[in-house]
């Protein structure tokens, strides 16, 4: 049974044509604008057109909803092409997700139109430039002034479509004297304004196009009911179950990294010839191929698994890790090994393998660092006494 057979006719099309925009406007432009650091502003504008910002959506506020596995291989898609679009829509999803979960109705009604057609588009603030991993050592501050606004004082880092993002998801204290520390922590819908700037863009090794910036907040206001599902305390709760939809989707995005980097490879071998032969008939070059092809089907099937288990209702935290865990491994070990078939040509600008190398890495630390995923899944382990049979 092929990959595509999990999923309806529907979603099949969905896929099919997602492939065929990648193949024919992503990919003959992808290597230029990354190597400039261009936006994709063209590419992003299709998406919006394809309703690929709509695909977590429900068809009441105007979506194209797909199943969590459809979802896996439409983000496999677009990071086969360039791993930058993809990241440009898997906050987006995390956002809508949350929304969905725990927004009030008036939240609901407010932002899940607009996101389904890409006008407003979405983000999440998390990091800080001192807390890495340690999301409850937030020093992002919103107080409530007595009847009105919350007032936001803080910085936040890695923020992935800082400026063209309408709405943010910013993770934040509203009671730093809460303990434990998670139950002072909230989510707040914030939006573009005074006292709200993109302090600087980061410089990056990859994942070029689509920037990711610092955010600093001093004295921006946000209304009362910009709290998340109306009620303070229940922020932190809420991103660890935004965050098994974003691991999903960074795994997702390593399968199209590992993917691109297999099937470049796989030409590359069959038409380069060595010693008499195409490369691919020299035992070394083989193993390398066959390796990559048994690694990357390994990880696409664990990761449609975790979505199939989301699907199902049921707690994905572990899976979700586990996916994002292997499949970012893999990736970055087939980008490797894809320099090693493509010998000095994979350490040129002028092919895609360098490029695939640079970006692998993100999948490892973005979401979560590997080293956290570890944590998360042995957590559950113990939690549920060993691996569901």
């Amino acid at each position: 049974m092929g990959t595509l057979d999990i999923l309806s006719e529907d979603e099949r099309l969905v896929v099919r044509t997602v492939r065929d925009f990648v193949d024919k406007d992503v990919r003959p432009v992808a290597r230029a604008l990354e190597h400039a650091d261009t936006y994709p502003e063209a590419q992003i504008e299709q998406m919006k057109r394809l309703g690929i910002f709509g695909l977590a959506v429900p068809q009441e506020y105007g979506g194209t909803p797909v199943s969590t596995p459809c979802y896996v291989l439409v983000t496999e898609e677009l990071a086969r092409g360039w791993m930058s679009l993809a990241g440009a829509m898997g906050g987006h999803t995390v956002v809508v997700k949350l929304l969905l979960h725990f927004g009030t109705p008036e939240q609901k009604r407010r932002y899940l139109p607009r996101m389904a057609t890409g006008e407003i588009r979405a983000t999440m603030a998390l990091t800080e430039p001192g807390g890495g991993s340690d999301l409850q050592a937030l020093r992002t501050v919103a107080r409530r002034e007595p009847g009105g606004d919350y007032v936001i004082d803080g910085v936040k880092t890695w923020i992935t479509n800082s400026r063209r993002s309408r709405l943010i998801a910013l993770l934040c204290k509203t009671d730093p004297g809460a303990a434990p520390a998670h139950r002072g922590i909230s989510i707040l819908l914030v939006e573009h304004g005074p006292g709200l700037t993109v302090s600087r863009d980061l410089p990056k090794l990859g994942y070029k196009g689509v920037e990711s910036c610092e955010l600093s907040f001093e004295g921006h206001r946000a209304p009362a009911d910009a709290v998340l599902g109306g009620e303070e305390g229940k922020g932190f709760a809420q991103m660890m179950k935004g965050l098994e939809t974003g691991r999903l989707q960074v795994a997702a995005r390593a399968l199209g990294v590992g993917r691109a980097a297999l099937e470049d490879s796989l030409k590359y071998a069959r038409e380069r010839h060595s010693f008499g032969k195409p490369i691919w008939r020299h035992q070394s070059v083989g193993n390398h191929l066959a390796d990559m092809a048994t690694s990357l089907t390994a990880a696409r099937q664990l990761t449609l698994y975790a979505a199939r288990e989301a699907d199902a209702g049921r707690r994905v935290d572990m899976e979700a890790g586990m996916a994002k865990l292997f499949a970012s491994e893999t990736a970055m070990q087939i980008a490797l090994n894809a320099v090693r078939v493509h010998g000095g040509y994979g350490y040129s600008t002028e092919f895609d393998v360098e490029r695939y190398f640079r970006d692998a890495p993100l999948m490892i630390v973005g979401e979560g660092t590997n080293e956290i995923q570890r944590n998360v899944i042995v957590r559950q382990l113990v939690e549920r006494g060993g691996l569901d049979t």
